[in-house]
């Protein structure tokens, strides 16, 4: 065990400490010993009410568990059952209007809509890649996708090939003559764009002269304006880089030299503390805040190898432009940074009460997170984050307003602690648990002054519903989840109650990930819907999904939607409040394997990058080899899943152990290249394969269906054994 330190009666692991001392504190006029007695105080006030919320947890899920239990087989009175979860307290009191009056927002969450990227913030290559994903490479996404076929000769190889080449300007084209179209003529006929009196004209193959038809559109230029290298265009408050150089090959092969589009694209980046991390101890925890540090100076660094050569990447600077005035001017070279905090219901070894046991972990994050966003707070220029002075904390897995009260509270200590303004730290609500969706108004309004983002989560919400319900019979298969009563209710709900209490203008509305990174031309077919369902943001996996996925929202005008959603009649509760019950187990035995094996080989695919390597989230093959992006929402759900039909006794424990067994020779068989992987076949018997039984067969009792507890203590184990 490494050394602990004695900071004001905590007991902190010593390179916690060096972090916080060395590193985080100079700069901010904070000092170790008032930061430190700070602290000492909040974990002493807060660590009592957070140790209550869990216990009003459990002691609702026991009194659902029993109500379901009674009434098992018979169909459900939802009246009666509304009544019930009222009378527990679970589903709490409308208390009429509700409206946002959060301050000092940033535009890209008041007045944009368009992409966001979660990350894990212990890798530094990862963290930066999506800050650095405000902008990205038309060409370069479509180049490299499926979004452009394989057909006629358009194949990707190691090599350029220009019938590809072609392909993706004909499409970028495309896509500016629909955002930014000319008054005659087409962008595919430009010959040349040229800057004449503060308006930019292009010249077509036939000699005659185009405008745009709408000429604010133009927005800036660089170098010469008879011959700029760049032209700025904006759309539904986009912008698009229009680059010019005819000595690229790209540019030779267009007649005005267009060379690549540059997008406006991840508007927002997640840097997780959370679901997407590993992060079991101090040593780990360090790691994450370290980065996070680094991100915030803004001075972290990645070095690494690629394709033979060592790169080194940093945080891009601003992009500078000459407005049609001709006066400079600066747009903002990166993603607007939010840092997502562990839940309430997390302890973590970095630090241990006086009492002797390990503190919440998130209020340690609360405090370690702010605390290192004081740098940025501080700048008066160079990479900064937040231009309105806040720091933007996303906040998981909360139950209910009194978790969300919770929350703010903490949240004005930590101000208080560290000598800033009240509701300078902002709040992003994940409605990812079942309390939370059927008493989101309440939720808002228990953080009206600082909430900037709501957003709906499927899969940790679908985990949630199944082991809610666990008592009240066995859920459908997977595949059928997004089809139920309360899927569609579930997502235009926190739409209807977001517009209600006035997101629009100081908060985001989001929508989910796009798990399958390789399935670019599915998601262009697929991701519309969401800001045509009123999202101003959601999430993608990638940079380059990020830059496809900005070209939604030039499709669609995501504020004119909401203000369309908003006269629609909100969504039903009683349907939220249905759970994906199966009518009746007549599955066939194909059926039934298949969904097992699916299930077994995701979980084993995740814990052994999990446990035997600390990866929190990665590209993970599923059963049929389509690479899926995994972290612990997906491995909730899949636990959960198994968890029920095993005590419905739609599988038996045999089936299980046999699926598991054989899905472990599947997953190592994907590992194969992977020189640091843990081969888990045939005896079966390493701390990963521990952690995927224990996940099902104990899956039932884990507190909410959780699988970070039994997550840390495995891969702590394994730590312990090393």
């Amino acid at each position: 065990m490494n050394r602990r330190v004695n900071c004001a009666g905590l007991l902190v692991d010593a390179r916690l400490v060096t972090l916080v001392d060395d590193e985080m504190l100079p700069g901010t006029g904070i000092s170790p010993v008032d930061f430190w007695s700070a602290f000492s105080a909040i974990v002493d006030d807060f660590s009592p009410q957070n140790a209550a919320l869990l216990q009003t947890r459990d002691r609702l899920q026991g009194e659902i568990d029993d109500w379901y239990r009674q009434r098992r087989g018979q169909a459900i009175d939802k009246s009666a059952y509304k009544a019930f979860l009222t009378r527990i307290g679970y589903l709490v009191p409308d208390a009429g209007t509700c409206q946002v009056t959060t301050e000092g927002v940033d535009d890209e969450i008041t007045s944009m809509a368009g992409p966001q990227l979660v990350v894990p913030v212990n890798n530094p290559r990862y963290a930066l890649n999506a800050a650095n994903a405000r902008w990205g490479s038309l060409f370069d996404a479509l180049y490299g996708s499926d979004v452009i076929s394989n057909d006629n000769g358009a194949t990707a190889g190691t090599a350029y090939n220009p019938v590809r080449g072609k392909a993706v300007i004909a499409y970028a084209m495309t896509f500016l003559d629909r955002v930014v179209p000319l008054d005659k003529g087409s962008h595919h006929n430009v010959s040349a764009y040229g800057v004449v009196d503060g308006s930019l004209q292009a010249r077509l193959a036939d000699g005659h002269i185009s405008q745009l038809i709408n000429q604010d559109q133009f927005v800036g230029y660089n170098d010469a304006p008879a011959a700029p290298t760049a032209v700025l265009v904006r759309h539904n408050n986009l912008h698009v880089d229009i680059q010019i150089n005819q000595g690229q090959l790209t540019g030779r092969e267009n007649a005005a030299g267009v060379c690549d589009l540059v997008i406006e694209a991840a508007l927002t980046t997640i840097q997780d503390c959370e679901d997407s991390v590993a992060a079991v101890d101090a040593e780990e925890k360090v790691e994450v805040y370290r980065h996070w540090l680094g991100l915030m100076k803004g001075d972290l660094v990645a070095r690494f190898s690629k394709g033979g050569q060592s790169v080194e990447r940093q945080l891009n600077s601003d992009r500078h432009y000459v407005a049609p005035d001709g006066m400079p001017f600066s747009l903002h070279g990166r993603s607007l940074m939010l840092v997502r905090n562990v839940g309430h219901h997390m302890t973590n070894p970095a630090i241990v009460s006086h009492k002797g046991t390990e503190i919440f972990e998130g209020i340690m994050d609360a405090m370690m997170t702010v605390a290192i966003a004081l740098h940025d707070l501080q700048k008066s220029d160079g990479h900064c984050n937040s231009r309105t002075g806040s720091v933007y904390v996303v906040k998981p897995k909360m139950h209910g307003p009194e978790e969300v009260a919770f929350t703010v509270r903490l949240f004005e200590a930590v101000e208080n602690a560290l000598g800033l303004v009240r509701n300078t730290i902002k709040i992003g609500i994940m409605d990812e648990e079942r309390r939370t969706t059927v008493n989101l108004k309440e939720c808002i309004r228990a953080a009206a002054e600082r909430v900037i983002f709501i957003n709906t989560g499927f899969l940790d919400r679908t985990g949630d519903e199944i082991h809610t319900a666990m008592e009240a019979g066995p859920m459908v298969p997977k595949g059928e989840m997004k089809q139920a009563a309360w899927f569609e209710a579930y997502e235009d709900w926190n739409v209807d109650v977001g517009l209600a209490c006035d997101l629009p203008g100081r908060a985001q509305i989001g929508k989910g990930m796009w798990a399958m990174p390789d399935e670019m031309a599915a998601m262009m077919e697929a991701k519309i819907a969401h800001p045509k369902a009123g999202a101003t943001t959601a999430w993608v996996p990638s940079p380059t999904a990020a830059t496809l996925h900005a070209l939604h929202y030039h499709e669609v005008d995501v504020f004119a939607e909401q203000r369309k959603l908003k006269m629609r009649s909100p969504a039903n509760l009683d349907n939220i409040l249905t759970p994906p019950v199966a009518a009746g187990v007549n599955w066939q035995s194909e059926v039934i394997e298949r969904e097992l094996d699916n299930n077994c080989q995701g979980i084993l695919g995740y814990v052994v990058r999990w446990i035997d390597q600390g990866v929190g989230c990665s590209k993970v093959p599923d059963v049929n080899h389509i690479g899926l992006m995994e972290d612990r929402a997906t491995l909730r759900i899949s636990s959960q899943h198994i968890a029920n039909w095993l005590y419905h006794q739609v599988v038996t424990e045999s089936q299980v152990m046999a699926s598991l067994t054989r899905m472990a020779e599947v997953v190592d068989r994907q590992n194969a290249g992977d020189p640091d992987y843990q081969t888990v076949a045939p005896d079966c018997s390493g701390y990963a394969f521990e952690a995927a039984r224990q996940l099902i067969f104990d899956g039932r009792n884990s507190p909410n269906g959780y699988t970070e507890p039994l997550l840390h203590q495995e891969r702590l184990h394994l730590k312990a054994s090393l």
